[in-house]
């Protein structure tokens, strides 16, 4: 074959190619949608769980589940729970148990795309942190939580968006951050990696075009950047065997922030091996009048 047929060739295929590795990244990056278990939809407080509809950013609405505690004027404050990258709140429905226990109403939406929210043309950290806001805000208009305390509690990609919004909020008395990453680049380095993709320059491709896709730069997003602009006491929770997100993330995190405390409690990324104990000890540093207090 000549010079000139292998050169018209790579030139046909490389758009091709390019069109191809980007449509694979979308798919792969776009997350599956977990349904709602029946319970969660029947209401495991019926019929004290309500179903609600919260506007949010591109004209789409999210699906969320309101649990107000019994007698809602006496109540410790307002907890909002935001799960992780291809989860639902009803995955946050043990944790809004023990908190309304101990005295709050709790707030389970589900990010767009995710459960039963609207779909949009992509997920993103700062897209959960939208969504977070479009929550809170919520709860601000409809519920007067303008009068509580107001607390977000999230897990992964949902305690990366947590940090996000309370950075930017002084309306939010605590953070609680559960298995959260430190830095997109670093999670995105890991993830390409599990597919034998070399950082450079593909990865580092990879990444700049991601970044262009969401408009924000990682740099300005991370977690480990905007911890220490939060007005508030935020609890990191991380698990000792989290192989998805070190423990190291965790303990960049704290060292970021002065007002920062580090929980390292036995279990992995998605699950603890007694949560019952954990919730005692998150209801513990939260104290019994929604101020953070420190945990043994």
């Amino acid at each position: 074959m000549t010079t000139y047929w292998i050169l018209a060739i790579c030139l046909l295929l490389t758009p091709a190619s390019i069109w191809f590795a980007l449509w694979w990244l979308r798919r792969e990056l776009t997350p599956q949608r977990l349904a709602h278990p029946a319970q969660a939809e029947q209401g495991t407080f019926a019929p004290t769980l309500q179903q609600v509809r919260i506007p949010t950013q591109n004209q789409r609405t999210l699906f969320a589940q309101w649990l107000p505690f019994v007698e809602p004027e006496h109540a410790v404050g307002i907890a909002v729970l935001m799960h992780g990258w291809g989860g639902n709140g009803s995955q946050m429905m043990p944790a809004a148990r023990a908190l309304h226990a101990l005295g709050w109403s709790v707030l389970l939406p589900d990010a767009r795309s995710h459960g039963r929210s609207d779909q949009d043309t992509y997920s993103s950290l700062p897209r959960f942190a939208e969504d977070l806001d479009a929550a809170l805000n919520w709860l601000i208009e409809h519920k007067a939580a303008s009068h509580h305390r107001l607390i977000v509690l999230g897990h992964s990609l949902g305690a990366a968006a947590a940090i996000l919004s309370a950075s930017r909020r002084q309306d939010i008395a605590a953070v609680v951050s559960v298995s959260a990453f430190a830095h997109p680049e670093q999670v995105m380095r890991r993830w390409l990696a599990n597919y034998r993709i070399p950082f450079w320059p593909l990865g580092w491709s990879v990444n700049r075009y991601i970044e262009h896709v969401i408009g924000h730069r990682f740099e300005d997003i991370a977690p480990v950047c905007r911890i220490g602009l939060l007005a508030c006491p935020v609890l990191l929770v991380h698990g000792n065997r989290d192989t998805l997100v070190p423990i190291e993330c965790a303990e960049r995190l704290r060292d970021g922030c002065a007002q920062a405390t580090l929980l390292q409690v036995a279990g992995c990324h998605e699950s603890f091996d007694n949560p019952e104990v954990l919730y005692q000890q998150v209801g513990q540093w939260l104290g019994p009048n929604g101020r953070a207090v420190s945990v043994e």
